[in-house]
């Protein structure tokens, strides 16, 4: 089934297929490492099915495409996976109207995480075997059938955890943990405004904060979306459309909070400053959700963040005994802190104390459309989270209410 002949789906609802379409061709099942294959494996071609962005702007940009691939020679230090589901971030909506500068011009095969099964080791790689069941990330190339990764981007999957769940996790979950605890050193007793508390950070962020006694977590979320965040841990959810958050917050804590994770960017910087404690941080991050309105770039909407900015010099933070810091996932380069990061978090979902949150499922050809669907209901929803699996060829999707709600 082609992506323009996919049916469209209904939002909220779990669809599994009745028949699976054929699988793809089987990879290899022996070490690809220093080509001593024989001359026959090395020519065998893969059936390899990619979303490739074909250029910047909506979502008819993103083709499936038949991409064979031979099979591969490993460098050393890499392996090849097998992806059976992979991830759609808020990076790849920027990445589609041309926003990241980390994403490779167009075309491009889209995708910054995924989960799947090892096919083939290459030399030197000690710790990764073929029949791995691991979660792998690159920088782009994982909304793919087969991806060749270094090894040390891969993670072995509990044994518990589903190929969605582990396609779910790495991004926003190790954006979550490493603003919390890496910069912001959330402590017992701490409060914390979380922005789009009902979003993919935003849930991983709330679960975290339940990870540390006596933490007390401030939500904004439209109403309909109150009871699964306070569910899930947000002590205080505020409706930001039709409340004041700032009002609502300082009823509750007249001092402010501890700690404010902002993805919004422009003039709610300079709430969520003013909302500080002394000591307190606020750490800006997902270069500004307020950018992103709809399909394709809004010039005027970037404008206005940027006309709306938060300026201040050192003084004014020596003044206030306050901090204010950045973070951006794809500007880390450091493999201990990744996979420490990593580590950690898959140690906290054994423990039961983290979990993602997944929404429904699609056909791998129904991306497409869905993909496009979704994108239309940007503006209601802010942005979503996304991913596939291409044994059964499905695609669950989480997504969170952003600007308005349904009715």
């Amino acid at each position: 089934m082609s992506t323009e002949e996919a049916p469209a789906q209904q939002q909220q609802q779990v669809k599994k297929p009745d028949e699976p379409p054929p699988a793809a061709a089987e990879g290899p099942q022996e070490s690809a490492g220093g080509g001593g294959g024989s001359p026959a494996a090395e020519e065998k071609t893969l059936s390899n099915r990619a979303l490739v962005l074909t250029g910047y702007g909506g979502y008819d940009k993103i083709k499936l495409q038949e991409k064979p691939l031979k099979s591969p020679q490993l460098q050393p230090g890499e392996v090849l996976v097998r992806v059976k589901a992979c991830g759609l971030n808020f990076a790849e909506l920027l990445g589609k109207q041309g926003l990241y500068e980390l994403l490779p011009s167009p075309p491009v095969v889209l995708g910054m995480e995924g989960s799947g099964v090892v096919e083939a080791v290459g030399e030197d790689v000690k710790d990764r075997k073929v029949g791995d069941r691991v979660i792998a990330m690159n920088r782009s190339g994982m909304w793919q059938e087969w991806v060749v990764v270094p090894a040390q981007r891969t993670f072995p999957m509990p044994e518990e955890m589903s190929f969605e769940e582990a396609a779910a996790l790495p991004i926003n979950y190790m954006t979550a943990y490493m603003m919390l605890f890496e910069m912001a050193n959330l402590r017992p007793g701490k409060s914390v405004l979380i922005h789009m508390a009902a979003g993919g950070v935003g849930v991983a962020a709330t679960q975290l904060c339940q990870t540390v006694k006596d933490v007390t977590v401030f939500g904004t979320a439209s109403a309909s979306k109150h009871e699964v965040i306070s569910q899930g841990g947000v002590t205080h959810p505020i409706d930001y459309r039709t409340k004041d958050y700032v009002t609502e917050i300082r009823k509750v804590s007249p001092k402010g909070v501890d700690i404010v994770l902002d993805p919004l960017g422009g003039s709610d910087t300079q709430k969520g400053f003013n909302l500080l404690k002394p000591l307190g941080i606020l750490i800006v991050f997902g270069k500004s959700s307020n950018c992103v309105t709809g399909q394709k770039k809004n010039l005027f909407a970037m404008a206005k963040t940027w006309y709306n900015q938060l300026s201040l010099n050192t003084m004014k933070l020596m003044q206030t005994n306050k901090a204010i810091s950045g973070f951006h996932l794809g500007y880390i380069s450091d493999e201990e802190l990744f996979g420490r990061t990593l580590t950690s978090l898959l140690e906290l979902y054994r423990q039961g104390k983290i979990k993602p949150r997944i929404d429904s499922c699609y056909h791998f050809e129904e991306v497409g459309l869905s993909y496009g669907g979704l994108l239309l209901l940007l503006v209601g929803f802010g942005f979503f989270y996304l991913f596939y699996n291409h044994n059964f060829i499905n695609m669950t999707i989480t997504w969170m209410k952003r600007n308005a709600s349904l009715t």
